[in-house]
């Protein structure tokens, strides 16, 4: 009775007239930035962090967790009709959505794909209502050394979730983590790699970090690559698939729900892993194997399902530990600061009206997003004739207004120049910017709780040995930096990441 009375209340916040409003903004902005390759999600909710700042945080919220699953439905719209992923765990999509569009069924693709997105969605929302509350109540128990312990192991996850090798990600980690401890010490306030500029004092700007990593840096990196884009594409018909294609995406759907619901909460990539999961797992229990890469709506259903349940799953360590699984909630975490509200634990008991309205925006986006998708698909192709020469400038133009009306500072519209060239080179050096964000967030949390620890236990590091929650997860910790560097895991990550380029 009480998860009900709480989805009640998260239902009287989201269905408030503005927050219905924002809500549609995000979903439609996430499902044009999902079609268009070479902005994605990251890049997108990083640059209109700055606008949501006068928002109320469960509206900010709302909008940029719209944008962000909505951005899963998208990708695999131009996927299916141009075989041009527009989102990274849409790049499975293709191999046989777009086969079945060359056949002429591009209908039932799409609404398999959307039909998938909408159910993985709406069982994920659940799973995340259901779920939350209890861990919440668990990590209240966590004492520093076991949030220092926690800490690191998401760092640590998150390597094996990373383009490019363990070693060049663990260097990421490490940047992120000292460009983290810029500015005045958390305990003395004695200014540390300041460079006597005082603009340094209180730290490096998030936002423009944000964007200039994921946003000016993806832009320069995708003119200099710029893809040859078709977008002349026969109309689509028979959209609702045959009692056939019906029985044969039912189970597909069902389990790259459980898949995606499962490995969404993972640092890192949960949602790019969960998609090629599921297609994986279709091709091997198939009974028709041979059809994978020709056509097969298993390979359609399955991974758009798991990927969108990862997209509602990975709030989970954000609302419960305060812990980002993906680059755009380290976004939602900064949304969450700006705000004044420490994300965590804390939140469901602080704030229940923004937890539980937060969570029931996700279905009813889902829903908006079930009505925009199928009967727009025209508009959605049709915005891929845009020249990026045109698109780009205009976009970091927004952004670099967007972060100067924040403190009216031209330093930080300085800031997002030199991170936009740094994440730029880092791309080039075959380095993602990723983990160096993710670094960023949880950097300034490892240093304070370590410190913290260490201040209780007067010093004692075996603190982190003791404490059964802290020395388990050091354990974990341990295990997966070792799994992360195999050779059979190493090879594994280089062939799904050729795949999704």
């Amino acid at each position: 009775m009480e998860l009900l009375d709480n989805l009640a209340l998260g239902f009287s916040t989201a269905l408030l007239v503005q927050n219905v409003l924002y809500c549609f903004v995000g979903v439609l902005l996430g499902t044009a930035v999902g079609v268009l390759p070479g902005i994605g999600p990251t890049a997108t909710v990083a640059m209109l962090l700055p606008i949501t700042f006068s928002f109320e945080p469960v509206t900010a919220l709302i909008m940029l967790a719209g944008i962000y699953y909505g951005a899963q439905y998208g990708g695999s719209t131009t996927a299916i009709l141009i075989n041009l992923p527009g989102e990274s765990s849409a790049a499975v999509t293709a191999l046989d959505g777009h086969e079945m569009a060359r056949q002429g069924r591009a209908g039932p693709a799409l609404a398999a794909a959307a039909i998938g997105s909408f159910v993985a969605g709406t069982v994920a929302t659940v799973a995340l209502a259901a779920a939350a509350p209890p861990l919440a109540s668990v990590a209240l128990k966590f004492g520093p050394a076991d949030y220092f312990s926690l800490v690191l192991f998401g760092l640590i996850v998150s390597i094996a979730l990373a383009r490019g090798t363990a070693l060049k990600a663990l260097a990421m980690i490490a940047l992120g983590v000292l460009l983290g401890t810029v500015g005045q010490d958390i305990y003395t306030g004695t200014p540390r790699f300041v460079f006597e500029q005082r603009e340094l004092y209180g730290g490096i700007d998030f936002v423009s970090v944000a964007v200039g990593l994921f946003g000016v840096a993806e832009i320069l990196r995708n003119l200099e690559n710029e893809q040859t884009r078709t977008a002349i594409v026969s109309k689509v018909t028979n959209l609702w698939p045959t009692r056939e294609d019906r029985r044969r995406i039912v189970a597909p759907i069902l389990r790259g729900t459980g898949l995606g619901a499962a490995l969404g909460v993972l640092p890192g990539g949960g949602h790019v892993l969960a998609s090629f999961t599921s297609y994986a797992v279709e091709k091997r229990i198939s009974k028709r194997p041979q059809e994978f890469g020709r056509g097969a709506i298993e390979g359609v259903a399955g991974p758009e399902s798991a990927n969108n349940a990862a997209a509602q799953t990975s709030f989970i360590p954000l609302l419960t530990l305060g812990l980002p699984a993906h680059p755009v909630m380290a976004l939602m975490i900064g949304a969450f600061i700006v705000h004044g509200i420490t994300p965590g634990p804390n939140v469901i008991n602080d704030e229940p009206a923004l937890f539980w309205g937060l969570i029931a925006s996700m279905w009813i986006g889902n829903v908006l997003l079930l009505l925009l998708n199928l009967p727009l698909i025209g508009l959605w192709v049709r915005m891929l004739r845009i020249p990026y020469q045109v698109l780009f400038p205009m976009i970091i133009l927004f952004a670099a207004i967007g972060t100067y009306s924040l403190n009216f500072n031209a330093y930080d519209v300085y800031a997002i120049a030199f991170f936009g060239i740094l994440g730029y080179v880092l791309i080039k050096c075959g380095c993602e910017p990723a983990p160096l964000l993710l670094g960023f967030v949880l950097g300034p949390l490892l240093e304070e709780n370590l410190r913290r620890a260490l201040i209780i236990s007067r010093g004692d590091p075996s603190v982190f040995l003791t404490r059964p929650i802290s020395a388990a997860l050091l354990v974990l910790t341990v295990v997966a930096l070792v799994v992360a560097v195999l050779p059979t895991i190493r090879q594994r990550r280089a062939v799904v990441f050729a795949e999704e380029d």
